[in-house]
């Protein structure tokens, strides 16, 4: 039987945003007068949420009060270019309009400000969510379960009936932190070693491996 709901992590599962988050990171550390990263070191800064981002992005040693500087521009900033070079992964609207034809509720859980995924989300899936979430006043960032029981209740499903899909050891502890099942996917931003390593027991390779997973 297949779940009823299905909740997916954003950054590495389904949009690549990796070159707009460099983009904007550096634009704001220029900005700033600090070094810019690379896409590899992005690649490793990124899943923790905006703030966590842009204090492994800035240099060391920098003072809180620059790092809140950075932060607030780096939002601004991204709120306006964060679909310059987004594009969704190789097969995933098919997928995921096949997976709401058959009935299955769908939602986005991420740790991008809220503003951004609900933008998103909006602009690359349409009506195939009914649900996307970000952090906001009391709701904390992954891995604390918090969006993703959030996203539960809204999408009236129990625990049981749910899976959380996600590309890093971030996703894995949220839906084991949350009670789901957990499917990992290997083309994101993390290596299939590390998510492996936080746990997860099934991971999908393409997106139809990841739609049989679902589905059986």
């Amino acid at each position: 039987m297949s779940y009823k709901a299905v909740l997916f992590d954003m950054d590495g599962t389904l949009l690549d945003t990796l070159e707009d988050l460099r983009d904007s990171t550096n634009h704001v550390l220029r900005q700033m007068g600090y070094p810019e990263r690379s896409l590899e070191e992005m690649r490793r800064f990124v899943g923790n949420g905006a703030e966590k981002q842009i204090r492994r992005a800035v240099p060391e040693g920098t003072s809180e009060e620059k790092i809140m500087e950075t932060l607030a521009a780096y939002r601004a900033y991204y709120q306006d270019h964060c679909q310059i070079k987004t594009r969704v992964y190789d097969g995933l609207l098919d997928m995921l309009s096949e997976l709401k034809a058959k009935g299955i509720k769908l939602a986005v859980v991420s740790n991008k400000p809220d503003s951004a995924v609900q933008k998103l989300s909006r602009e690359y899936f349409g009506d195939r969510m009914e649900f996307a979430v970000g952090p906001s006043d009391g709701v904390r960032c992954k891995p604390y379960p918090d969006m993703a029981e959030t996203a539960l209740k809204a999408l009236g499903i129990a625990k049981k009936d749910a899976v959380f899909v996600g590309d890093s050891e971030v996703d894995v502890q949220t839906g084991l932190n949350a009670g789901l099942d957990v499917i990992a996917v290997s083309w994101g931003f993390r290596s299939r070693e590390v998510v492996i390593e936080a746990g997860a027991k099934m991971i999908a390779d393409d997106a139809g491996e990841l739609e049989k997973f679902i589905l059986e």
